[in-house]
């Protein structure tokens, strides 16, 4: 008898959410009024689309515990401090210019490069996974990214025997984002992973969101989703990915250790110095939930920390 075993944040595919709820995909691509609805689109936005590349085929492998949010909640609900500190961020992050849109590799890797984000998305091809998304403020999401893997940004990088940390570094642009105008914040944003982090194959390199490119309070146009970590982990609007052998400090680690430490996973047992963990509020509804362990994925993550226990991997 064949028993299949499930991964701790699956459902029965009779509990999920239908499709049509979300994401009509077919009235997505059919016209401008459905590409339009919930978020502002631009002409690269627009070539993306109808070059067949959104929406991407859906990894199945990648479900959910709970109803996909609806797009009207998350995408107006956003921390991205380059355009304030106001969680409706959408008006001002209009600003953000995304094409043309360089990424640039450097560091420890055989030779360093730099490419277009398009061009990057024709090498490596897209596809789309169902992740949990748990905020450092105790509220989480469940939202369908569009992308692949960063292992096969890894790969295509090529690093060096001498490389153990991968750092991603935000656009900088005071004229274009008002937030950077803010002195004490240690701009540009960084983040970063271990390379064994990196390569685990939760890590996700996004470029759209709800079947269509990335509109701009997301991230637009490359981000990160490290899912089993906090969001701040998971950097937006990507202009340089750094191969190093140190580890890197990341923006709010830089600001303030005590409550934002490099590893960042999460814990419910383990409380920000100011609120607990333990639960979690579910955008677009008065629910809260109780929060999981490395946000559901610990199956798949928690072997990255052996012989860690000495740091503070939950901070």
């Amino acid at each position: 008898m064949l028993i299949k075993r499930h991964r701790g944040w699956e459902i029965p595919e009779s509990n999920a959410t239908p499709e049509a709820i979300f994401l009509d995909r077919r009235a997505l691509i059919g016209g401008a009024a459905g590409l339009a609805a919930g978020s502002l689109i631009g002409g690269r936005a627009w070539a993306a689309v109808e070059s067949g590349s959104y929406p991407a085929p859906r990894n199945e492998s990648y479900t959910l515990d709970r109803a996909v949010t609806p797009e009207r909640f998350s995408g107006d609900y956003n921390n991205f401090y380059e355009f304030g500190m106001s969680k409706t961020v959408l008006p001002a992050a209009n600003a953000l210019k995304t094409s043309p849109w360089t990424l640039k590799i450097d560091g420890l890797v055989e030779k360093p490069f730099e490419v277009g984000v398009d061009d990057l998305i024709r090498k490596i091809g897209l596809e789309e996974r169902l992740y949990r998304h748990r905020c450092v403020e105790a509220w989480s999401m469940a939202v369908p990214w569009t992308g692949f893997p960063l292992s096969k940004l890894v790969a295509l990088a090529k690093p060096t025997s001498g490389a153990k940390y991968i750092r991603f570094e935000t656009f900088m642009d005071k004229a274009m984002a008002p937030g950077q105008r803010v002195f004490y914040y240690p701009w540009p944003y960084t983040e970063g992973l271990t390379l064994a982090e990196a390569g685990n194959d939760l890590a996700f390199v996004v470029t759209g969101v709800y079947g269509k490119p990335l509109p701009n309070q997301f991230g637009a146009p490359i981000r990160i989703a490290v899912p089993w970590k906090y969001g701040f982990k998971s950097a937006k609007s990507i202009v340089k990915v750094s191969f190093t052998a140190d580890r890197p400090k990341t923006f709010w680690e830089g600001l303030q250790s005590s409550e934002y430490g490099f590893w960042a996973n999460v814990n419910p047992a383990v409380p920000h110095p100011r609120w607990s963990q333990a639960s979690e509020r579910v955008l677009g509804s008065d629910q809260r939930v109780p929060t999981l362990i490395y946000n559901g994925y610990g199956e798949q993550v928690a072997g990255l920390y052996k012989g860690l226990e000495g740091e503070r991997l939950f901070v």
